[in-house]
Formats: C-alpha cells, structure tokens, sequence
C-alpha cells in the first residue's frame, strides 16, 4: 500500500462539475492499492497516518498530529502511485491492485481512518476521473509504503 500525504489548509475534489468531498485544514491522503495489499496493511497505514506528528505546535515544531488538532482528512484513490516507468516511456501499472479487490481495501481504509479520528472522513469516488484542489501547506508532503515497514 502507498499513500502520499499532503498537509494542506484546503482541498477538495471535484466529479463531473460536483463537489463530492471538501475538507478545511487537515490531510489529503493519495492512496494506492498495491496486488499483494491485505487488511494489516490497511490498518498499518491509517494507523501511521493518523499518528503522523506533521502539524506545529506551539513552538513551531512538527509534533501534532492530525488527531490533536483535530483537523479533516479527504482520502483520493490513486492507482497511478503503483505506475513503473523505468522501461519504456508509457507507465505499467501490474503492480496495482485488481479493482474490485483494491476497491474493497480503499473502502476499508476510509472506515479504518474515521474510527481512529473518530469523525467522518471526506473522500473521492473509486476510478473515477476527479479533478483534485488543494492548498499546500508548508508544503508538507510524506511518502508512505506499508511494505517498508
């Protein structure tokens, strides 16, 4: 599983002209289910992520996480974060997840997430083309792979 976190002051991410999730300050998590993906990957990820000390304290140190500053988190499912271009100039995606299994793991993701936040937590919609906003902040973005742990 990878996921790349974004700390921002807005997103939002936008199907067909319709806004479908919008948070304030917070976490815009890119995900990617990877075919050998399983439910403990799953809870490792939203378990470090939530964990994740990326917000200032009082000092202006990186030591908050998103749960002490009980910010938002928008989820995006991004199956090109398993794109390989090393060979050729077109990416191959064999590592990503079959749909319907990676589908099953995003979802379970999400609730993982909204359980340990303890409030809802915003989203995209699987394998649609989404247009996705954001302001940066920082810019604080943090690369994560289940498999490296």
């Amino acid at each position: 599983m990878r996921c790349l976190i974004q700390r921002v002051l807005e997103s939002k991410v936008i199907v067909n002209n319709k806004t479908v999730g919008e948070i304030n300050q917070g976490l815009l998590v890119f995900v990617g289910i990877g075919m050998n993906d399983t439910e403990k990957d799953v809870e490792w990820m939203a378990n470090k992520i939530v964990n994740l000390r990326i917000f200032n304290d009082e000092n202006g140190k990186m030591n908050k996480s998103i749960k002490d500053i009980n910010g938002d988190v928008l989820i995006v499912s991004q199956f090109t974060l398993y794109g390989n271009a090393q060979k050729g100039n077109r990416p191959s995606f064999t590592k990503s997840a079959p749909p319907d299994i990676a589908e099953n793991l995003y979802n379970l993701f999400i609730q993982k997430c909204e359980e340990l936040v303890n409030k809802k937590v915003e989203r995209g919609i699987f394998a649609a083309d989404m247009k996705v906003h954001l302001i940066n902040d920082g810019p604080v973005t943090i690369w994560l792979e289940s498999h490296a742990n």
